[in-house]
């Protein structure tokens, strides 16, 4: 079982990163809540992982924060949630917000996500509550970075967007409605990191 990897972030396209540990590559998907606290490509990076085993494939999950990687593996117990279900809540809104939303039975923000419909939201605040009433919110925790720099080129701007656009259909969105909310975000935020990107988009399309 593997639980953890310390490595060389050697590749990153939401939601895949690569993980260079010690000459072996390991390649590992992450909920944007973690990619947008990753350091630069060629840092050192620590991941609390967890290993989907199928009939058909192995995955590795790997999250910054350990609470995180805990919240998924509760997800992915719910009746109808797998992991890329987990993983589009978990880039949708952070772990304390989804939280919340589960403590006031905020259903709304859930079913914005892809493949959450009614029944699905309804029946994560069921068999979610009682797992999160000790959960508690830090308001420091959401981990965001700010540092945005002024856009730099159209050229920057052309790869931003389509690293964006691909993050958000890798999530389960429609390629014209990750277009759409991109184009839109990109109007109103002066934007030039892909992360910062795809964070803002995921806010309108699924508020918390």
């Amino acid at each position: 079982m593997i639980g953890r990897l310390q490595g060389v972030l050697s590749e990153k396209q939401a939601p895949f990163l690569l993980l260079d540990v010690q000459g072996v590559g390991y390649e590992v998907q992450a909920p944007m809540t973690t990619f947008y606290r990753l350091p630069e490509v060629g840092e050192k990076v620590m991941l609390h992982i967890h290993l989907s085993v199928s009939e058909t494939s192995q995955q590795l999950f790997g999250f910054v924060d350990q609470r995180d990687r805990q919240l998924f593996r509760w997800l992915i117990k719910v009746n109808g949630v797998g992991p890329k279900m987990a993983l589009g809540i978990l880039s949708g809104m952070e772990a304390n917000d989804f939280a919340r939303c589960v403590m006031e039975n905020n259903t709304s923000a859930l079913v914005r996500v892809p493949g959450v419909g009614k029944k699905t939201a309804e029946r994560l605040m069921i068999d979610m509550r009682d797992r999160l009433k000790d959960w508690g919110t830090d308001p420091g925790s959401a981990g965001e970075r700010t540092d945005l720099d002024s856009t730099s080129s159209y050229v920057a701007e052309i790869d931003i967007v389509a690293e964006a656009e691909s993050a958000l259909v890798a999530l389960g969105y429609k390629p014209t409605e990750a277009a759409k909310v991109v184009t839109r975000v990109l109007k109103e935020q002066d934007v030039v990191r892909s992360e910062d990107l795809i964070r803002f988009a995921l806010r309108s399309m699924v508020p918390a």
